[in-house]
């Protein structure tokens, strides 16, 4: 058979196992795996087996996403950032949805901490939903801006996609974290006009406060945040002033957060040891998927499938806008179904060929990926963060309803790549004042 036809078979195979449910890891790995035996031979295919695990393992670069992962699992768990929302909370609740709006910030702040859009959907679930409902805001937008913010962790720094795309395109990491800052801002301030927008618009959705605030209380709860900007800084700043990689900056990080909370009394053997599992568990999966798209990619470079992908790009993608949209049909519609890591590194190796051939600017482009398995953790049927709100939420709120909520989010994410797509300066210019 012609091995650019065990290439189409083995795409299709994969496919059809994702839908059957079948762990994205295993799917791509055992495919992978039968494909290279028909394209090769059963020895080779093994050989390369055996030898991608511990090529990928030993990558320096990659030591950055168990880094990561601690430091956002010491904030979580020790507490850290359980201030943030009571600073933002006490400064916004003036405006319309002030309570929706400083939900919305206080996940930005969250997600800078700990890098997971999970851990900030919970924790601002946990702390903002009873809150809002306590007030009589609307149970849809109170459920949709928690699940809808807590992407943010996907994009602003630290970014464990980010660094996943990095090694796999062989892209600066560092410039890609810095990448994620102002597309991170821009999401957070457009999703606060909405949020502003529609208040002021149907008041009812988010009656204002009735208690009293002072300065001193606002003030005051400022000072408990400080180590939520001692944190970002310490991981940001090395990474943009070049004196620390971001294996580097991960691991300060991490450090950082355990020495704060061992100064605020908060660092408990039973804390620390359930955010070393954690971080280990996170990271087995994350490496298990990553391994199994490595095996893909071998396997299509074998089969000849990228070739052929490129001269079609020659037929049809000679503008890269062109591309940019085939790319976002395919990230919204598998975006329904798929895990979101797992979606990037199961399309990445089709993909990057394509980049690659239209000399596409790579830090720009993983804004543009990044951005799209976002809007994945909140659409429907398999929107991973409505399904993290539910969780935390119970009986209180259908997931119908959470699902209603983010659409007016979505509808906000529509502007931001807009915006994105048509001035790529958004993402590059932060990267390349670091670079120069």
């Amino acid at each position: 058979m012609d091995p650019i036809w065990i290439g189409v078979i083995a795409i299709v195979a994969l496919l059809v196992l994702i839908g059957l449910r079948v762990p994205i890891g295993v799917s791509l790995g055992a495919v992978s795996l039968i494909g290279l035996m028909f394209v090769r031979s059963t020895e080779a295919a093994f050989g390369i087996f055996g030898d991608l695990p511990f090529e990928f393992g030993a990558n320096w670069s990659l030591s950055a996403v168990p880094m990561f992962l601690l430091m956002g699992s010491v904030a979580y768990h020790s507490g850290l950032t359980s201030s943030l929302f009571n600073a933002a909370r006490l400064w916004l609740s003036g405006l319309p949805g002030g309570l929706a709006v400083a939900t919305n910030f206080a996940s930005a702040g969250f997600a800078a901490a700990s890098g997971s859009s999970l851990a900030t959907a919970a924790a601002m679930g946990r702390l903002a939903i009873p809150e809002m409902l306590r007030l009589g805001y609307d149970k849809a937008l109170s459920s949709g801006v928690v699940a809808a913010s807590g992407t943010l962790g996907a994009l602003i720094p630290p970014s464990l996609a980010f660094v996943l795309y990095g090694w796999f395109t062989e892209t600066s990491i560092g410039a890609l974290l810095i990448a994620g800052i102002l597309p991170g801002l821009l999401t957070a301030f457009v999703y606060a006009a909405m949020i502003i927008a529609r208040c002021m618009i149907w008041p009812k959705l988010a009656p204002r406060a009735d208690y009293v605030i002072t300065w001193k209380e606002r003030w005051a709860a400022l000072l408990e945040i400080w180590p939520i900007p001692l944190l970002v800084l310490g991981v940001i700043g090395g990474i943009y002033s070049g004196t620390a990689t971001p294996t580097e900056a991960g691991a300060l990080g991490a450090v950082i957060a355990i020495l704060i909370a061992l100064m605020q009394g908060r660092m408990t053997w039973g804390v620390f040891k359930t955010s070393v599992l954690e971080a280990l568990e996170s990271t087995a999966g994350i490496f298990f998927v990553a391994i199994g798209a490595l095996l893909l990619t071998r396997l299509l470079a074998f089969s000849g499938v990228p070739t052929v992908m490129v001269d079609l790009i020659g037929a049809w993608a000679i503008d890269p806008l062109m591309l940019i949209i085939g790319l976002s049909i395919v990230y919204l519609i598998l975006g329904m179904f798929l895990d979101p890591l797992g979606l990037m590194l199961l399309t990445l190796p089709v993909f990057l060929p394509m980049f690659e051939a239209l000399k596409l600017d790579m830090i720009w482009v993983g804004v543009i990926v990044v951005k799209y398995i976002e809007i994945g953790l909140l659409t429907p049927p398999v929107g991973l963060n409505a399904y993290v709100v539910k969780s935390v939420v119970g009986d209180a709120i259908p997931l119908t309803t959470i699902f209603r909520g983010l659409a007016w989010f979505i509808g906000a994410e529509a502007i931001i790549m807009v915006l994105l797509i048509a001035f790529p300066e958004i993402s590059t210019t932060l990267p390349n004042y670091m670079m120069n």
